[in-house]
């Protein structure tokens, strides 16, 4: 083969591996602007919205102290605090246990109910 084909070949190779690199750029540059009007979309349609109220199922009490109070307390004052309101979380969740098997018709466990 004369040395002019080997020249034509690796410009054709090259040419090539261009095209498909800008082919494949083009496509991605694409999904990206898509994506950054869809996200425009939304941001949009998110903003109208309301401030979301508490979802939360537990009551919080409004009488809570302000973040770094803990420092200057007590270790026995954060003690009781702190299991306080573990038997709280704890007995939430077992009367929301309680109520959900009673909707389903589960039988209780005797952990659950309450012999007061």
């Amino acid at each position: 083969m004369p040395w002019w084909f080997w020249i034509l070949l690796w410009i054709a190779l090259i040419a090539l591996s261009l095209l498909l690199h800008l082919t494949l750029g083009y496509r991605l540059f694409r999904k990206f602007m898509s994506t950054v009007h869809e996200l425009g979309d939304a941001g949009k349609r998110f903003s109208n919205l309301s401030p979301v109220a508490e979802t939360s199922d537990v009551e919080t009490s409004e009488n809570r102290p302000g973040p770094g109070s803990a420092i200057f307390a007590s270790p026995d004052q954060m003690r009781h605090d702190y299991l306080t309101a573990k038997a709280f979380r704890q007995e939430v969740r077992r009367q929301r246990r309680v109520r959900r098997k009673a909707e389903r018709g589960q039988p209780q466990s005797l952990h659950d109910i309450e012999f007061r």
